[in-house]
């Protein structure tokens, strides 16, 4: 996957200690539509609910795929306003 291609987040429910390999065949993608990097992160062990980051056309292909889910907003982490002063500086 191009590192600036926009991504999205989706579900997979799959088995304790599935793999990457076992999402994207269970979904159905293309190795270049998953950012191998992210990986596969298990979000709800009870249920069994894992996450992966992959490309906005794949998350909406997965759309109402049985056992998937999303695609849901993946947004950029930045800071939100200029830098303040430290407390501890004064």
């Amino acid at each position: 996957m191009a590192a600036e291609s926009p991504t999205v987040l989706v579900s997979v429910t799959l088995w304790p200690g599935a793999t990457l390999r076992d999402a994207v065949r269970r979904l159905r993608l293309a190795d270049d539509e998953v950012d191998a990097a992210y990986g596969l992160v298990c979000v709800d062990p009870a249920r069994q609910v894992y996450v992966l980051l992959v490309t906005e056309s794949a998350g909406e292909r997965i759309r109402g795929t049985p056992g998937g889910g999303g695609p849901y907003a993946n947004p950029r982490i930045e800071t939100f306003g200029p830098p303040q002063p430290d407390d501890d500086e004064g």
